[in-house]
């Protein structure tokens, strides 16, 4: 039987730092039931759903932030999404900030079946930005700061009969982040997003450009691992920042099926047919037959560029 389903990108726009939990789920419900009137099964937030992407403050105790972050998944303010998507017995994923019983900060996300279970939990791999207050910046980026690089690895399941795999925020502009998922099996990549619309220690890469080069990383890493991915942004003005929208579904072959047209929330639907990831996987993308990871050792053997000639 062909394996068809309406997957839905919940774009989320601006959250404030006044903005409670509480008050986020509710605008996440109120996205999960357009979605469900529109028959998705299957439903992607972005990242740091649950709060304003506070990277961009600087505080000398890393503590003073632990406000931020959830210490159980799901908790009494998320109970009641996970409650409505087994209602709906719909499918979803989310990011939000994660902290350990040992202590640990991480920037996480969770795949939930539509019994409202979680399947598998990624915590970001390649972070951005830096951990030290920098006064030349017009605003910091202090990711490095405030969270621990992931120690999951990449990893996929199968839920409602599709091989998934997370991704978050920088993690898609990473071809290995894309490949290991590959290398799974993966037909569906989820990735969520905060990303500011300018970098600030390049004035010339404006916004257009960022859009432009997220999009490509994701066209990319969907054609050539012939997946569908779904790429959900937190978008718009948050504690006077902009960050840029763009939440886009892309298909095996690397074109956008949907888009987000604003900044605020929204939803974005497409039918997806997953045996169309076969193609790929058995022509020009049979790694099986094509691939030469004897000649790739450097990949995994060296960080750093060289210049040795």
């Amino acid at each position: 039987m062909p394996r068809k389903m309406i997957v839905g990108g919940a774009q989320i726009g601006g959250i404030q730092k006044a903005e409670t939990r509480e008050e986020v789920v509710a605008r996440m419900m109120k996205l999960m039931d357009e979605a469900h009137e529109k028959g998705v099964e299957f439903l992607v937030y972005p990242e740091m759903t649950l709060t304003t992407f506070f990277p961009r403050f600087y505080v000398e105790d890393r503590a003073d932030f632990d406000h931020w972050f959830e210490t159980e998944m799901p908790n009494a303010a998320t109970q009641p999404l996970f409650d409505l998507a087994k209602k709906y017995k719909m499918g979803f994923t989310f990011g939000y900030c994660e902290l350990t019983p040992g202590g640990q900060h991480f920037n996480t996300s969770v795949i939930v079946d539509p019994e409202g279970g979680i399947v598998l939990k990624y915590r970001k791999s390649h972070l951005p930005g830096h951990a030290e207050y920098e006064a030349e910046r017009t605003h910091q980026h202090l990711e490095k700061r405030y969270f621990l690089e992931g120690d999951t690895g990449f990893l996929v399941v199968r839920n409602q009969d599709v091989i998934m795999g997370n991704l978050i925020c920088n993690d898609r502009r990473w071809p290995e982040a894309w490949r290991e998922l590959g290398l799974q099996g993966v037909e569906l990549v989820t990735i969520g997003y905060n990303t500011p619309s300018q970098n600030n220690l390049k004035a010339e890469e404006g916004p257009e450009r960022r859009v432009y080069h997220h999009r490509l990383s994701v066209c990319a890493g969907a054609y050539q691992n012939s997946t569908y991915a779904v790429a959900v942004a937190k978008s718009g003005v948050e504690d006077g920042n902009h960050m840029f929208a763009g939440s886009i579904i892309v298909d095996p072959d690397g074109f956008v099926i949907a888009e987000a047209k604003g900044e605020g929330d929204e939803l974005i639907t497409a039918e997806c047919d997953f045996d169309k990831c076969a193609f790929g996987k058995s022509t020009v993308f049979n790694f099986a037959m094509h691939r030469r990871p004897e000649l790739y050792t450097r990949i995994v053997t060296q960080k750093a560029a060289k210049v040795e000639v």
